[in-house]
């Protein structure tokens, strides 16, 4: 079953992404490397709720 998850970068607090997951695979909370326009570099986005 795929979800619907928002990423935020974890330096600025924004939610720059959206994208889906497996809930059955990827338990966890998912991070991904990825480009946040407000900082103009490559941070962390996780997973928020």
């Amino acid at each position: 079953m795929r979800i619907n998850i928002q990423l935020a970068c974890t330096e600025c607090k924004r939610r720059n992404y959206a994208t889906s997951k497996n809930k059955k695979n990827t338990t966890g909370r998912l991070e991904v490397k990825k480009y946040c326009p407000w900082d103009r570099k490559h941070t962390v986005h996780r997973e928020t709720k």
